[in-house]
């Protein structure tokens, strides 16, 4: 038996093979192609304030409450992603990057959270029985 395709079914499959090939594109004013962005996993939105890129909305939105409060006197010396290495007995585990860090009576380990992982629970028992540190989940 054999199978035998007509024009109008030939159109369908590459009509629909054309379709499935190019659903990571996306058609822009200029008609020019552009790579659709990748879903972030946990639903995070890139974001740009004043020129810097920020992992999440939430994080840039508390960045820029972050520099109203320092404008104001309220906090100084505001930082962003300070690094602390997590070290066991001389032993390099991993790194801990803080999203703020910033002086508020004292010293200030602020995290902008949306879902907490496995690794960042870690971490954060790490911060604290390796610096002292109670990490400050907003």
């Amino acid at each position: 038996m054999s199978l035998r395709l007509t024009e109008a079914d030939l159109a369908k499959i590459q009509a629909k093979f054309k379709k499935n090939t190019t659903s990571h594109l996306i058609d822009t004013s200029q008609g020019v192609a552009k790579e659709r962005a990748k879903k972030s996993k946990y639903g995070n939105v890139k974001t740009e304030v004043e020129g810097i890129e920020f992992s999440s909305s939430k994080e840039a939105k508390r960045y820029k409450d972050l520099r109203l409060l320092e404008n104001a006197g309220v906090i100084q010396k505001l930082k962003r992603q300070v690094r602390f290495s997590l070290e066991v007995n001389g032993v390099h585990i991993c790194d801990y990057i803080c999203d703020f860090t910033y002086q508020q009576k004292g010293f200030v380990c602020e995290d902008a959270k949306g879902y907490r992982t496995k690794d960042y629970k870690m971490k954060a028992r790490l911060m604290l029985a390796i610096h002292q540190i109670k990490i400050l989940e907003t």
